[in-house]
């Protein structure tokens, strides 16, 4: 038998050998997995012998890492503020940028009574900034829609991991909410175009979903609708977030260019690209 120690070095360089970034950390990750164990507690059993299940679960694991298919759907989960969420490729994989979003969304919040407040999270799939707002601030009255039937599923499953009261509703950006009204909405919608997508890394293009990646041939499409639409459906002084690519800062400005918008602010992300869009209504 092979002990975790000799597997740990073998198995990283299975997946250097196929080029997988951080490959150390994957098999880290995999083995804490495999075997129950939080992956710092792996350095003080490096002599523990691996059985033979054990070692076959790795290996089916490590065969699909290094065809580049993403870590967090081999686990199938990932955290995210602080909430566990299950993973699959019916959703994307929450970014860091989005975690920074709902950071953001958060610490404006902070300054506002929420007692009644009603907030959407459209485009959720995986529910997480809908259940990361509400994990924060339970005040809140919080919706998750989303047209895919798989996603919200995987939302729902989300929802009772975290023991959360949220509602959720299925459908086309703001058409399950007609004759509604929120005072926060909060949405990460499809933003890449057709041509970026064709060149995005492949563990994004080949493994996670282009309809919650593609937002049309501009990548502009979603802002357009929701720019059009989302006045009729706000309360008066109601704050909207958006996720942005960061070469949309003029394009949605120029879209979100009605009078009704007291407040436009585009704001960067840690690496500096202009990421984050922010409104409110008079």
């Amino acid at each position: 038998m092979k002990t975790l120690g000799e597997v740990l070095k073998l198995s990283t360089q299975y997946l250097q050998e196929r080029q997988v970034s951080r490959a150390r950390r994957c098999v880290e990750e995999l083995l804490a997995d495999v075997l129950g164990l939080k992956r710092l507690d792996l350095y003080m059993q490096f002599d523990r012998p691996l059985d033979e299940k054990e070692l076959a679960i790795l290996r089916q694991h490590l065969a699909r890492r290094g065809k580049g298919e993403p870590l967090d759907y081999i686990l199938k989960k990932t955290t995210f503020f602080n909430c566990i969420l299950e993973i699959s490729p019916a959703v994307l994989i929450p970014r860091p940028e989005t975690e920074v979003l709902l950071d953001k969304v958060c610490s404006q919040l902070k300054k506002i009574p929420l007692e009644d407040k009603i907030a959407w999270d459209i485009c959720s799939g995986s529910g997480c900034l809908g259940i990361g707002l509400k994990n924060f601030f339970p005040q809140l009255q919080v919706t998750l829609c989303d047209i895919s039937p798989q996603a919200l599923e995987i939302a729902k499953n989300n929802i009772f991991l975290n023991n959360l009261e949220i509602d959720t509703i299925q459908g086309d950006l703001l058409s399950p909410f007609s004759g509604k009204k929120a005072d926060i909405i909060l949405c990460n919608p499809p933003y890449v175009s057709q041509a970026d997508y064709m060149n995005l890394d492949r563990e994004v293009k080949d493994f996670e979903p282009s309809l919650a990646l593609v937002g049309g041939e501009t990548g502009l499409e979603f802002y357009a609708r929701l720019a059009k639409d989302l006045p009729s459906y706000l309360k008066p002084g109601a704050k909207i977030f958006f996720e942005i690519g960061s070469g949309q800062r003029e394009g949605v400005l120029d879209l979100f260019s009605a009078s009704c918008w007291k407040c436009k602010v585009v704001e960067r992300d840690w690496s500096g690209l202009d990421r984050f869009f922010f409104l409110e209504i008079e």
